[in-house]
């Protein structure tokens, strides 16, 4: 690891009041469209419940490919960046997204609580893989990480890592449970060492989850990274951002901290499906002059 890097101290004081800046921004009825436009292409539309059923998964990925259909604006170019579900349905959200751009996410690793053997983890992301996901969201062993172990933790994502294959690996701190700003810069450091595609803020079943100060160190790391060796890591927040006012927010903080190459779905994702129905509110209340209520979008 490189240790000088992972360690630096965050200025608490000068992360809190520079992320409070981005809640500031005017943004201009133009540009607002198309940061709402990206917004949605962004989001990985997740579900991620005991009772979830095939009916379910196959009516959010109907949402997903399609999240304007039945509405004013019938654009049927614009869908989500991905579905992100349970390894053991897979199968179904892969059959149900073909002939889409939409990807297929999976939760593997012990998700969300990390708490298996790891030759378990690592055959639940072969199994993911093998039915069909496009992407895993792993979970770090933060009682690796609590405890010190921070080469355990890297050699463990590693070898997840070598599991995925072709798939995308997305590595979730779990940045409620990490304690401080310098235990979040160090567990992104160790987790971009170790060879993630996106770092990940939460499972969005621990609070707090996402937050724009959180975020903010993390993205700073994958500037710092970037810098050190030319490598571009994505970003996903995960859990608690529910307006479209805020994801625009996160936008304007992307922009002004990694620059617009990251201004992409390939390189930032929002985990909030509870804010995909607001983004599709407030584009059908700018490009038609009329609001529809919540009533007229599904909870899926």
């Amino acid at each position: 690891m490189r240790t000088s890097a992972a360690t630096a101290p965050v200025d608490q004081v000068g992360i809190e009041e520079r992320a409070s800046r981005f809640t500031k921004r005017s943004i201009k009825r133009e540009t607002k469209v198309q940061g709402l436009r990206l917004a949605i292409s962004m989001c990985d539309l997740t579900t991620l419940e005991g009772k979830d059923t095939p009916g379910k998964v196959r009516q959010m990925c109907a949402k997903a490919a399609r999240p304007l259909a039945g509405h004013p604006i019938q654009d049927q170019r614009l869908s989500v960046a991905a579905v992100c579900v349970y390894p053991n349905l897979v199968p179904v959200a892969r059959a149900a997204v073909s002939g889409s751009d939409v990807r297929v996410a999976s939760v593997a690793t012990g998700f969300p609580s990390g708490q298996y053997p790891l030759d378990l983890r690592i055959r639940d992301v072969v199994d993911a893989v093998s039915a069909g996901a496009d992407e895993i969201d792993m979970v770090i062993n933060r009682a690796a990480f609590l405890a010190g172990s921070y080469q355990e933790v890297e050699d463990e994502i590693s070898r997840i890592k070598a599991a995925c294959g072709h798939a995308h690996l997305k590595v979730i701190l779990e940045t409620g449970e990490l304690g401080s700003y310098d235990a979040v810069r160090r567990a992104s450091w160790i987790a971009m060492e170790a060879g993630a595609d996106f770092i990940k803020t939460s499972t969005g079943k621990v609070q707090p989850a996402a937050t724009i100060p959180v975020t903010l160190v993390m993205l700073e790391a994958i500037r710092d990274w970037h810098w050190e060796t030319g490598r571009r890591v994505g970003m996903k927040p995960a859990g608690g951002i529910r307006s479209a006012k805020e994801a625009l927010h996160y936008l304007v903080m992307v922009k002004e901290t990694l620059g617009e190459a990251w201004l992409s779905p390939e390189l930032f994702r929002f985990g909030a499906s509870a804010l995909l129905n607001d983004l599709l509110m407030q584009l059908v209340k700018e490009e038609t002059g009329a609001y529809q209520g919540t009533d007229y979008f599904s909870l899926d």
